[in-house]
């Protein structure tokens, strides 16, 4: 049997969005783990190879099962609001009730054959408050060796993909929103349905708390549930643009693209897959930020980019025009 949801009203009114810098650590550590997930991120993990190896994460890799296990979601619970800071969801994993992680953990242990019984299983288990304190210490190191140099870039791909998928809701409903997650999602009759799960005995009945929706961008090619008691029915699908978020050459802009804006204008234009800064712009195709800056301005200009802020950053976008006209998918107009 298929993991299946029954929504009721209620759960129907209060689906959300949120961005969970905590989740999206702990996707990359299972990524690492879980070699199906590799095919986007190969040059991110040619990068990172040696920053990998100088981790020390042995405890949080026992909580790491391979696919089909279950992972402790104290690790990276739901996140109460849409977009919680690391030291915010940190603090609130460090705040676990030791009850509930001696349970989560030993649920975790038990889905690789003799790895509760081991010592550093039992280690583990015989002090769950100390462990916990444990697994956030090599979370944060995790979280500032791999995903925080890169977060903005990070941040702004999931941002983008929640605002299409509310774009889509706003035209086509509920319908349109659940049934474009994922190949493996269904909705059919106010259930929601994730095919490539069993169900499983603790797996709770709708509440009325509505489903949390997460993009990511190290998931793919699954789709995640954390459907387990207490915590709020979630689902973690793959994000729209993921694939190019690694991608580190800027690409060579077409000739004519180059012709038409100056070979460094269209380097610029054609390097926007991902909403990026004029910091991270100016780094990648080794110009000054005053040059991108003047760049970026008259692009603006033109209808090809658009701009927002997100924190202390400006985050420039190609526009539908902008994608086009990079395409060359530009038709004349009728005469």
């Amino acid at each position: 049997m298929p993991l299946a949801l029954h929504l009721g009203t209620d759960d129907l009114t209060r689906c959300r969005f949120a961005i969970s810098p905590l989740c999206q650590t702990h996707e990359a550590l299972r990524m690492l783990r879980r070699p199906a997930r590799h095919g986007y991120h190969q040059g991110w993990l040619r990068r990172m190879r040696r920053t990998v190896a100088g981790l020390d994460l042995a405890p949080l890799w026992l909580f790491i099962p391979p696919p089909g296990g279950y992972t402790p979601d104290f690790l990276g619970p739901p996140p109460e609001e849409p977009y919680p800071s690391i030291e915010d969801e940190l603090a609130r994993m460090r705040a676990t009730d030791p009850d509930l992680a001696h349970a989560e953990m030993a649920r975790s242990l038990h889905c690789t054959p003799g790895l509760a019984e081991s010592p550093q299983g039992r280690a583990a288990l015989d002090d769950p408050a100390a462990t916990v304190q444990r697994l956030a210490d090599l979370t944060e190191r995790a979280w500032r060796a791999l995903l925080a140099p890169d977060w903005p870039r990070h941040r702004a791909v999931l941002e983008a993909d929640i605002a299409h998928r509310s774009r889509s809701a706003a035209g086509g409903g509920l319908d349109v929103l659940l049934t474009g997650l994922h190949p493996a999602v269904d909705w059919a009759g106010h259930t929601l349905t994730l095919r490539e799960y069993r169900d499983v005995p603790d797996a709770q009945p709708a509440d009325g708390r509505g489903v949390l929706l997460m993009p990511s961008v190290f998931v793919w090619p699954d789709v995640v549930s954390g459907f387990a008691r207490p915590w709020q029915p979630t689902v973690i699908y793959p994000a729209r643009g993921m694939g190019r978020l690694h991608i580190a050459p800027a690409p060579r802009p077409a000739q004519a693209l180059a012709r038409l804006l100056g070979h460094q204008r269209a380097a610029v234009l054609a390097g926007l897959a991902t909403p990026s800064s004029t910091t991270d712009l100016a780094r990648r195709h080794g110009l000054a930020p005053s040059t991108v800056s003047a760049h970026l301005s008259v692009l603006r200009q033109a209808g090809l980019l658009e701009s927002r802020r997100q924190g202390h950053y400006v985050l420039y976008g190609r526009t539908a025009l902008g994608d086009a006209l990079v395409d060359g998918d530009v038709r004349p107009a009728a005469g």
